[in-house]
């Protein structure tokens, strides 16, 4: 097991990769990452299936196959991502059942195009679920608005959520509380409420996002800030009594996942948004080379403040540069979903262009 790796593992986070192919499952990397690296679970996106299927030929016989069944370029994709994400999740399987079913998962994720449907969000996540087949799977969900109801249902299903697009603490105490209705509502029918779910906040978008508007002390700083007071509220959240509640009923209560964690500055930290969110009870997703950067020179001695004061003294400088951090959160999240449906569109062309081809 690498040091590094094991000593993050060791305060408390665990350490999952942001990204999936067939390449990396073909040929055993994904495997020598849980072995050798200690990841302890995965998520995916449009824009991961996207870059793995437009830059690859490992797809395409897949795509042969499943054109043959007159499938539409939407079931195409779900073919080949659940047999990526199945194989996945057999792989982490094991740590899933040492874990007692808290770590060890896997994320796929319904299509961005509903993320301001809820009724299409949570039909969409019963099927997904359904084919999936598979006990250590997050579906994902924006929480967005039309996306935290759906969250509430499909947990009340008994299905395992990754909430994604989230970028405020605000936006985390609402997602937060979309897993504890549902969790509460199946407890009231007498049902298991131990649902297992992540709430995922974005990180590095924050300090791309004000770059060019901020001075340099504050740059590479906002997005550890916003972190920070999502932290507070996260330990907050833990500490209630409805949680506390449904804790002495058996339930492992919602984690929280840090996301974008990769460094976008060229002239920072390589591993910044890892060594500064070592926090127990937490999860960070990282892409590829942040893995393989903190595998190699990672920090994991400093724990994050349980407070949120240096935080504030953040968000009055940002107020100094005419930034309102709450303002550009509602802004982040729109963008967000903006940018996983180009993503997804594109897909999908990616997937026509691919089955005209190869036909």
């Amino acid at each position: 097991m690498n040091e590094n790796t094991q000593k993050l593992y060791q305060q408390g986070v665990s350490l999952w990769l942001d990204n999936i192919t067939r390449k990396i499952l073909d040929d055993g990397t994904l495997e020598k990452y849980i072995t050798d690296l200690g990841i302890t679970g995965l998520t995916s996106n449009p824009t991961i299936f996207d870059n793995a299927i437009a830059g690859s030929d490992d797809y395409d016989n897949a795509i042969k196959e499943a054109g043959k069944n007159g499938l539409s370029d939407e079931e195409v994709f779900f073919t080949l991502a659940i047999d990526d994400i199945q194989r996945a999740a057999d792989l982490f399987l094991p740590v899933f059942k040492r874990t007692n079913g808290l770590d060890g998962f896997v994320s796929i994720e319904v299509s961005p195009l509903l993320a301001y449907d809820t009724e299409s969000t949570i039909q969409a996540a019963k099927k997904i679920h359904a084919k999936v087949n598979r006990p250590n799977v997050f579906i994902k969900i924006p929480g967005t608005p039309e996306g935290l109801p759906a969250v509430e249902k499909v947990i009340e299903e008994g299905i395992p959520v990754n909430i994604t697009l989230l970028f405020s603490a605000d936006q985390y105490i609402n997602a937060a509380k979309a897993w504890l209705k549902g969790v509460e509502a199946r407890a009231e029918k007498g049902l298991n409420p131990d649902v297992k779910s992540v709430a995922s906040v974005f990180v590095s978008r924050w300090d791309k996002a004000v770059e060019d508007k901020v001075s340099k002390a504050l740059r590479n700083n906002v997005g550890i800030a916003v972190m920070q007071k999502t932290y507070v509220a996260y330990l907050k959240f833990l500490q209630s009594a409805p949680v506390q509640k449904l804790m002495n009923q058996g339930v492992f209560p919602q984690r929280l996942l840090w996301a974008s964690t990769g460094t976008k500055d060229p002239k920072a930290s390589d591993i910044l948004y890892v060594k500064e969110l070592v926090a127990p009870y937490t999860i960070n997703t990282m892409p590829e080379q942040t893995l393989h950067a903190f595998a190699d020179h990672g920090e994991a001695d400093k724990l994050m403040s349980r407070t949120d004061s240096g935080a504030e003294v953040i968000f009055y400088k940002m107020m100094a540069c005419s930034i309102n951090h709450l303002v550009l959160a509602e802004q982040l999240q729109s963008e967000g979903a903006e940018s996983f449906t180009k993503s997804w569109n594109h897909l999908m062309e990616t997937i026509q262009k691919k089955r005209k081809e190869i036909s």
